[in-house]
């Protein structure tokens, strides 16, 4: 299903919509019946040793999650802790738990974690199963004193001890339906409960537990050669061709053009497997791509393929909000 058209749909509402809100009800019942049956504690959840730390959406598409888990992860670097990340890692062809290293097929492990590993140099396990994930990865890893869940907001096998969703501050939650009428995967009410929500882009806080986020990135290196690195100086005047397989195409294009960038765009779906065919651009001068595709496309990628890199820049409140989390945590098992 094309990514563009469905997300126009579920930016509105029309009359297929009307046909569609029974499902989104039976949908959003199922999910708050299942999150019950954990709370109550009828279905059974695992903990870990170490602390917990979710981070996912309750909307289905790019968030900006993986920058934020990026931004995490060296926090707590600096901040003398070893974390480790498991994911359910979308869109690969294994089903088995694996470790993910930096040279990792990005088939067998998705792009996210392997961009993951790159970034952070965090030992990174993946998974289906979140619990085998994390009880793999402190097996391996018993040097890891906390954990990073990436997209694990609805995964409820794993007990956490702090949630943090990440929300599009430009698209919000499109028509506010949940699915498949809309593109919500829990009810709005859901991010009164977690411990963080961070809006990513010009969005203003407007609960105490909203942390304002943002997406920077001005320099571009080369996917083949990931030492290149070079300014946006370098395609200026030069026939440009963008491509992004994320799960918001257009918020990549429109970071290009606001560095004042013209390009050529094309968006392909979210973890779309690339080919040397996708590249064949004979009258590009250059190829312009997200870190997640770049991972993809590394072993094959000719010179012209560059990256564009992205930090995030998240409220320095989070930072207390996160060390208290893992302080209360420690003080429960001396307890």
């Amino acid at each position: 299903m094309n990514a563009p058209w469905l997300e126009s749909q579920w930016s509105t509402i029309t009359r297929w919509h009307v046909l569609l809100w029974p499902l989104s009800l039976l949908f959003g019942f199922a999910v708050a019946f299942r999150r019950l049956l954990y709370r109550w504690r009828i279905i059974h959840s695992d903990a870990v040793p170490v602390p917990v730390i979710v981070v996912g959406n309750i909307t289905v598409g790019g968030t900006g999650k993986t920058p934020a888990v990026v931004w995490i992860a060296d926090f707590l670097r600096r901040r003398g802790y070893r974390p480790g990340v498991i994911s359910r890692g979308y869109g690969r062809r294994s089903q088995a738990t694996l470790e993910v290293t930096e040279n990792s097929d990005p088939l067998e492990v998705g792009d996210e974690p392997l961009l993951l590993a790159r970034r952070t140099g965090c030992p990174i396990v993946v998974g289906a199963d979140r619990v085998l994930a994390a009880r793999g990865l402190l097996r391996r890893h018993p040097e890891c004193d906390v954990l990073l869940s990436d997209d694990g907001l609805q995964h409820y096998a794993l007990r956490r001890d702090m949630e943090i969703a990440v929300v599009d501050a430009q698209r919000y939650y499109g028509n506010r339906l949940l699915l498949p009428a809309g593109p919500l995967r829990e009810r709005l009410g859901r991010l009164e409960s977690v411990d963080a929500v961070l809006l990513n882009g010009d969005g203003q806080p407007t609960a105490p537990n909203q942390f304002r986020m943002r997406l920077t990135g001005e320099v571009f290196y080369n996917v083949g050669r990931p030492e290149l690195r070079v300014g946006v100086s370098r395609f200026q005047g030069k026939a440009v061709h963008a491509m992004a397989g994320i799960g918001n195409p257009q918020r990549f294009f429109d970071d290009l053009r606001a560095l004042g960038l013209v390009f050529t765009a094309h968006a392909f779906p979210d973890h779309y497997v690339y080919t040397p065919a996708d590249l064949n651009l004979p009258r590009a001068d250059a190829i312009i791509m997200t870190e997640k595709d770049a991972v993809k496309c590394a072993a094959f990628a000719d010179p012209k393929c560059w990256a564009l890199a992205v930090d995030a820049d998240i409220d320095p409140a989070l930072e207390f909000k996160l060390l208290d989390t893992i302080r209360k945590h420690h003080g429960r098992k001396a307890a």
